[in-house]
């Protein structure tokens, strides 16, 4: 039998079952994986607050709850917040989605209290206006809950290379309708945020997020895969980068003051300077180089004696 050039192999046609080909037809996850989810996300955020709020409430071994969210419209948050609060509009999980934080100024105040080394008790008597120093604990607070979220969004699976795994606060206002998180028709999440010390004091959040963003905020669902073009590395001595002007500086001097010291100083008053042999040059945060302070031509001048970063020939790099 000859086969010569005729023969063609032939390969079976793959038959798959109706729960592979569901898959395939893009169907999505179901009601019950989306609440398994969203229960683990709820415990993993749980848990990561626990650790990350610890520090900035006077080292307190902490307990924090996240309840089931109340499914309502977007008017129905705003209206449970309440038309005045301590309100951060963040940007959460792998795909920067918004989100919305509450506190209300009775709890804002006991979280400053107690970061201050307080009781941290929440008393009835509230201010018409948030104190500077509660404004800036809930916006400091505000940041480590939307790290941990993002955090959280990433499950149990690391964040893919160069992803930042930070979130932020984009906008702070007592006005919760101002930020606009949400449209007043479209449905919300209304998460409640129990914080709790051993010492028996509980400060609660409010968390609302848009019904159809949440499940980007879940493990797994920011996250998608992008064909990318192989690229050579960008250098500091290539277009557009080498005209770019970088802003450097010199730091002659640091120096410690004590906080009553500093609120004691007035016009006239002289601070001593002890300035080193080596001095570092800096861009942004990063040093440059190193040099020594002397004058050239009547004019104040630094002398590069290190470069610890070799900068000028493949761009500067951290």
């Amino acid at each position: 039998m000859r086969m010569g050039h005729a023969f063609a192999p032939v390969r079976a046609a793959a038959v798959h079952c109706s729960e592979l080909t569901a898959h395939g037809a893009g169907r999505g996850i179901n009601a019950e994986e989306s609440a398994s989810l969203l229960a683990a996300w709820r415990r993993d955020l749980a848990r990561l607050l626990a650790d990350d709020l610890s520090g900035l409430l006077s080292g307190d071994r902490l307990d924090v709850s996240i309840a089931e969210p109340d499914r309502i419209s977007g008017a129905d948050a705003l209206r449970r917040i309440g038309p005045i609060a301590a309100n951060s509009l963040l940007r959460v999980g792998a795909s920067g989605e918004t989100a919305l934080l509450s506190f209300d100024f009775a709890t804002a105040i006991a979280l400053t209290d107690r970061s201050f080394g307080g009781d941290g008790r929440i008393t009835g008597a509230v201010p018409d206006a948030l104190p500077r120093s509660a404004a800036l604990l809930a916006e400091e607070t505000a940041t480590m809950i939307a790290g941990a979220i993002t955090r959280a969004s990433f499950g149990d699976m690391p964040p893919p290379a160069g992803m930042t795994t930070r979130g932020e606060v984009i906008v702070r206002s007592e006005s919760a309708a101002r930020l606009k998180p949400f449209s007043l028709e479209a449905e919300a999440l209304l998460f409640t945020l129990d914080i709790a010390n051993r010492q028996g004091c509980t400060w609660r959040a409010s968390l609302a997020i848009a019904a159809d963003r949440m499940a980007r905020v879940l493990p797994g669902g920011g996250r998608r895969a992008r064909a990318r073009a192989v690229r050579p590395p960008a250098t500091g001595m290539a277009a557009p980068f080498a005209d770019m002007p970088l802003p450097l500086h010199v730091v002659l001097a640091q120096f410690d003051l004590s906080l009553a010291r500093l609120q004691t100083l007035s016009p006239g008053d002289t601070i001593p300077l002890v300035m080193g042999r080596q001095v570092p040059l800096l861009v942004g945060d990063t040093t440059l180089a190193h040099g020594s302070v002397g004058t050239c031509e009547d004019r104040m001048a630094i002398r590069l004696t290190r470069l610890p970063v070799p900068a000028f020939a493949e761009g500067v790099a951290p």
